[in-house]
């Protein structure tokens, strides 16, 4: 479901890149260490905060094998950026590796999400920040949200499909999560963007590629039933026509906090 980078990049790639930037301005990292990118995907956050903060050293894991071979072949000669494969809940670094970790649109995909944030604050430093952030399916990711509810009035039983139900995209669970880990200081904070598409199509075809929940559901549909759920993400957009632009609001849950001294 999420192994195919090309796919994905037209998917999500260019929302991650969009939101990137801003989850590396809340994180407030300092100008130069080490930094862990868990769930490092196609690179989106690597390469931005390269760009934000050019003395870091960045280490991205991520369990897709594809996922790695793409983001290291998108790398600069020199640039002090390594991609592994790896399980946040397993990870192979010692004790006090990083200088800080970071996670963008990831946490919610893990098993156990809370042993995987034991084994981050274990790799990462005292004084050290872990910051991630989620999408808010249930409401401001309009995006998927128009999807589901559209998949949902079609065929009820989708229902228990929708990415509304995962772990840590409502309004204070990832800091919870954080606060139970014993970080301290801990902030959470919505962050917003809007997706600019230039037609429906642009908007829609990236779902026949099977990626996410979203693209999985529609690779099991019968050829019959993809049509009726297009048709019916159009109405609900209210697309008059297929060729104009479409701008779409999207909001994350972002969450920082510090390992204690």
């Amino acid at each position: 479901m999420f192994g195919n980078a090309e796919a994905y990049e037209k998917f999500m790639g260019r929302w991650s890149r969009q939101l990137a930037p801003l989850l590396v301005d809340f994180a407030d990292l300092p100008t130069a260490g080490h930094i862990l990118d868990v769930g490092s995907g196609t690179g989106a956050l690597a390469f931005v905060l390269r760009e934000q903060r050019p003395k870091v050293q960045i280490t991205g894991i991520d369990p897709s094998a594809e996922y790695v071979a793409y983001a290291s072949s998108r790398k600069k000669q020199g640039q002090q950026i390594e991609f592994q494969q790896g399980d946040a809940q397993r990870l192979s670094f010692a004790d006090r590796t990083f200088t800080s970790a970071l996670s963008l649109l990831v946490f919610n995909f893990i098993p156990d999400p809370g042993k995987a944030l034991r084994e981050i604050v274990r790799v990462t430093k005292p004084d050290g920040k872990i910051v991630a952030a989620v999408w808010d399916y249930g409401d401001r990711m309009r995006m998927l949200r128009v999807f589901w509810d559209a998949a949902v009035s079609l065929d009820p039983s989708a229902e228990k499909l929708d990415e509304k139900h995962m772990q840590l995209c409502r309004e204070g669970e990832l800091g919870r999560l954080w606060k139970e880990a014993g970080l301290q200081d801990v902030e959470e904070r919505s962050l917003e963007i809007t997706m600019k598409f230039g037609s429906f199509r642009n908007f829609w075809d990236p779902f026949l590629l099977g990626q996410g929940p979203a693209g999985a559901y529609v690779r099991r549909l019968q050829p019959v039933g993809v049509p009726a759920l297009r048709s019916e993400v159009k109405r609900r957009l209210g697309v008059q026509s297929e060729d104009r632009p479409i701008d779409l609001p999207a909001r994350v849950w972002a969450v920082r906090g510090s390992i204690p001294a």
